[in-house]
């Protein structure tokens, strides 16, 4: 397994999932993912962990009105690793960016933040304590990719470089039929950003990040869904890195399962 206690500044490190109806959540990432999930704490508004092999992998919240940000529809979110979260907070002010809620500390765990960047997406940033985001990654029922899906491909480049400092970034494809960008930090692949074109990417679709599981077997992971009451939205389809299916839970929210192919692992 590949097991982590910490990740470089920007990387994403954790994810959490809000959703209108928790029991139902569970029912359908624990078959599907393999996870099992500890019980919820009232305390922190009954938010959940889940796990894999007994590692923390994510976490799940029910939506509460009285929460900020409780009119978004079920999503999950991606956040980011921060060596400190002021300065991080900072530095998305000076890029351009907006903070949803101020930043806040969770007892014992850490400090985060939730914003949007300059063109929308939502994201988060944690500064770990006790915390240390997921103790698994890119093994199945982890995350093992992010990408930010973008209007404005260059503008999304340049804030996030802002902000955490990408050092480095490869470009795939021409900037035309298709633009995505590789962003690294230390010399290793952090996440993505992809330019929403049309007509494959309707109008209606605001920029956001989109989170990406490993599974084991993807086509059997996909024939899983309908059954457990989710969607199956494209694919699976091939990609350089392995077989990709974008999919949606029973409340909405959307997510990729990934199976590598043996020359990315």
């Amino acid at each position: 397994m590949t097991q982590r206690t910490s990740y470089p500044e920007g990387a994403p490190c954790w994810a959490d999932l809000s959703t209108p109806d928790l029991k139902g959540a569970l029912g359908f990432y624990g078959p599907l993912l393999g996870w099992t999930f500890d019980e919820p704490v009232a305390e922190m508004g009954h938010y959940t962990m889940a796990r894999k092999h007994g590692k923390l992998v994510a976490g799940l919240a029910p939506i509460h009105p009285d929460m900020p940000g409780s009119d978004m529809p079920p999503a999950w979110s991606v956040y980011m690793w921060s060596n400190n979260v002021d300065d991080t907070a900072a530095r998305i002010g000076d890029a351009g960016g907006k903070l949803l809620m101020p930043v806040m500390e969770i007892p014992g765990a850490g400090r985060m933040l939730f914003a949007f960047d300059s063109t929308g997406a939502g994201f988060g940033a944690w500064e770990p304590g006790n915390h240390r985001g997921s103790e698994l990654h890119a093994e199945p029922g982890a995350i093992c990719w992010a990408e930010v899906n973008s209007r404005d491909g260059a503008a999304t480049d340049m804030f996030y470089k802002r902000v955490f400092g990408y050092a480095a970034q490869t470009q795939i494809g021409d900037g035309g039929g298709f633009d995505y960008t590789v962003w690294k930090n230390g010399g290793e692949d952090l996440c993505g950003r992809l330019q929403m074109s049309s007509p494959e990417w309707p109008e209606a679709v605001p920029a956001h990040w989109m989170l990406y599981f490993a599974t084991e077997d993807i086509d059997a992971a996909v024939a899983r869904i309908p059954e457990l009451g989710g969607k199956v939205c494209h694919g699976p389809f091939d990609s350089p890195y392995g077989r990709i299916a974008i999919v949606e839970d029973p409340f909405g929210a959307t997510f990729s399962l990934l199976q590598f192919n043996e020359a990315a692992q």
